[in-house]
């Protein structure tokens, strides 16, 4: 592998012993990687401020020892305590070893945005751009809808990218690493509705594993909230961190020959896998990732009519909560509970009695039975609502 001399200064400790910290293990992923060179990023995206234990305090206390700075925008995932609302997390410890955690990192540098959805902040990246994104939903929107470049970088190498500003020049940050895998043609399914997106990337995402789909028959139409929905769940089902959309993304082939064919002409399948039958309710939690503003004003539009019955979680960004102006009010006065910098299947913010909730997310529905231990239904934004409305699971279809 070969370093350029500013590369070989900061492994050597030219540039700190945080930084020299920081390249061993940059550099060391690169070897593993069998990488011919490292590649510098424009960003990074954090996902090592949701606390897993004392090692992940024990990393970044090191990293501030040492004096380590992030030397490129750095924005942070979502931590394991809702900083703005911190009553919410009923574990005290827990929330308590989160805010340290996360308050660690914005000390390195990093800004406070604590959001799994960071392409929906200002200044997102743009076709080309080579970035150190963890999470798995930023990471295959920010190379499929933007066409920017990231591979998968997990804790502690994300951080430790945002402070040298290298990655290894591998996987996805290479072209040849970039084209399609499997064609899937989605002509067959008719009309598309806000659950197609989710039913669909779980089931593409069950089918190619880490492999890279190219879509055929999405509307030319698709709003990036449903690109959003689909990505992030192909990428919890099976480890997609890229998809083509012919006609739609930027990097979508226009030559699909040589690739298997898949048609795909049914989904309720995949509904049924993601709902456990039975019209017992005890929740709803919608937002993962996190509610864009467009999305949230939907549902404050839904939310007009009769009161809700049950309790209603909304996890969104403190970047997208602060835009929403009077829309906050109404969604809270609705009845429903905003939630910001955390997401209801990874901290202790539901009551542990709870056993059946609803959601709109094919990742939440993925997630939460092993994380949280509770049966989900997977319906749209308005059967969500209806069902909150009713007390129980209300299905169109």
């Amino acid at each position: 592998m070969q370093l350029s001399a500013e590369e070989a200064d900061m492994l050597g400790g030219g540039q700190g012993a945080g930084v020299a910290l920081a390249m061993r293990v940059v550099a060391g992923q690169a070897r593993v990687l069998g990488a011919p060179r490292l590649v510098e990023v424009t960003s990074a995206h954090v996902d090592s401020c949701l606390y897993h234990g004392q090692v992940s305090l024990d990393f970044v206390r090191r990293l501030a020892e040492l004096r380590a700075k992030v030397r490129v925008p750095t924005t942070l995932n979502v931590g394991s305590t809702d900083l703005v609302h911190p009553s919410l997390v009923r574990d005290r410890t827990l929330a308590a070893a989160g805010r340290e955690l996360m308050d660690a990192y914005v000390g390195l540098g990093c800004a406070p945005t604590f959001t799994c959805a960071p392409y929906q902040l200002p200044n997102r990246p743009g076709l080309g751009e080579h970035l150190a994104w963890a999470e798995s939903n930023a990471i295959v929107f920010a190379n499929s809808v933007l066409g920017a470049r990231t591979d998968r970088y997990g804790d502690f190498l994300d951080i430790c990218a945002a402070i040298t500003g290298r990655v290894p020049y591998a996987g996805l940050q290479t072209p040849e690493a970039r084209r399609g895998t499997a064609v899937f043609d989605c002509r067959a399914l008719g009309e598309f509705t806000e659950l197609t997106y989710p039913l669909l990337g779980h089931h593409i995402g069950s089918m190619v594993g880490g492999g890279i789909p190219v879509l055929v028959g999405i509307p030319a139409d698709v709003t990036e909230d449903s690109l959003k929905a689909f990505g992030a769940a192909a990428a919890s089902a099976g480890g997609v961190a890229l998809f083509h959309v012919v006609g739609v993304t930027p990097e979508a082939p226009t030559d699909l020959a040589g690739l298997p064919v898949h048609v795909v002409d049914d989904l309720q399948h995949v509904r049924r896998e993601l709902s456990v039958p039975g019209s017992d309710l005890d929740a709803i939690s919608i937002g993962t990732p996190h509610a864009s503003y467009d999305e949230c004003v939907r549902l404050a539009e839904l939310l007009d009519g009769p009161p809700l019955k049950l309790p209603f979680y909304l996890s969104t960004s403190r970047a997208t909560r602060d835009r929403l102006g009077d829309t906050l009010a109404v969604l809270e006065n609705a009845g429903v509970t905003v939630v910001v910098d955390t997401c209801t299947y990874v901290t202790a913010i539901l009551q542990p009695t709870w056993k059946r909730v609803m959601t709109n997310s094919g990742k939440w529905a993925h997630y939460a039975p092993g994380n949280i231990n509770v049966e989900t239904v997977l319906g749209s934004s308005a059967e969500c609502v209806a069902s909150a409305r009713a007390g129980q699971v209300v299905l169109d279809g």
